[in-house]
């Protein structure tokens, strides 16, 4: 079993590394174009890797629990990242009604998990994080109630908070793993350093025109 839990650890690591590269790429690209599109699927790609291994970690090998609510952020707000993208604001249908719903049940089980064992990661980093998955999740169920012009004006930014949330997620995970003596400092940068990112790139993409022609990064190779 303890093989098993280094391999899964290795592997874990080599994908959240993959993914970091691939995203800050991403980051930094033409938004839209064919290199945004293909490293947005190596970060889509390798997230899921993460994603996977993570909650082994938690669920098989019972380690870090932290890992389980970092998983829950980076793989739900990719996943309504793309979802955002493909339905281009047209109505949210059930399966983005029965994800969220989810997700949110399995955070509110974690905090209450944590009341009763106590923690052992910065209490700021929890609560913040929670927060901000109770924040998208509310907001997603919120677009069942907006306005079809309302929702077509607000999906390119809804697609960059989403997946520059994703990826400063892993990126505090991996940051306050390598840098535990830093704690809570080491975590919190880069979420400062992702939302500074989020607001110049919203306000920018939120006056243009838009842009109707910007492909998924889980599409067919063009």
């Amino acid at each position: 079993m303890e093989t098993l839990h280094r391999l899964n650890i290795s592997l874990h690591v080599l994908a959240g590394t993959l993914a970091l590269i691939a995203g800050f790429v991403v980051l930094f690209l033409a938004k839209g174009n064919q290199k945004h599109v293909r490293f947005g699927r190596y970060f889509l790609w390798a997230l899921s890797v993460v994603i996977l291994t993570g909650l082994l970690g938690v669920i098989v090998f019972k380690r870090n629990t932290f890992l389980l609510v970092i998983t829950l952020l980076s793989g739900y707000t990719a996943f309504s990242g793309i979802r955002t993208l493909r339905l281009k604001g047209q109505r949210p249908q059930l399966l983005d009604a029965l994800v969220p719903v989810g997700v949110m049940s399995a955070a509110g089980y974690y905090l209450y998990y944590i009341q009763s064992i106590g923690m052992f990661w910065a209490p700021v980093v929890i609560y913040s994080t929670l927060g901000a998955l109770f924040w998208v999740t509310l907001y997603d169920l919120s677009r069942f109630f907006l306005s079809q012009t309302r929702r077509q004006r607000l999906y390119i930014t809804e697609h960059i908070y989403k997946l520059v949330s994703s990826l400063i997620a892993i990126t505090s995970a991996f940051t306050g793993t390598v840098l535990p003596q830093y704690q809570p400092y080491s975590q919190i940068l880069p979420t400062v350093f992702g939302l500074t990112y989020i607001v110049v790139a919203a306000v920018y993409f939120f006056k243009k025109p838009v842009n109707r022609s910007i492909r998924l990064p889980i599409t067919a190779d063009q």
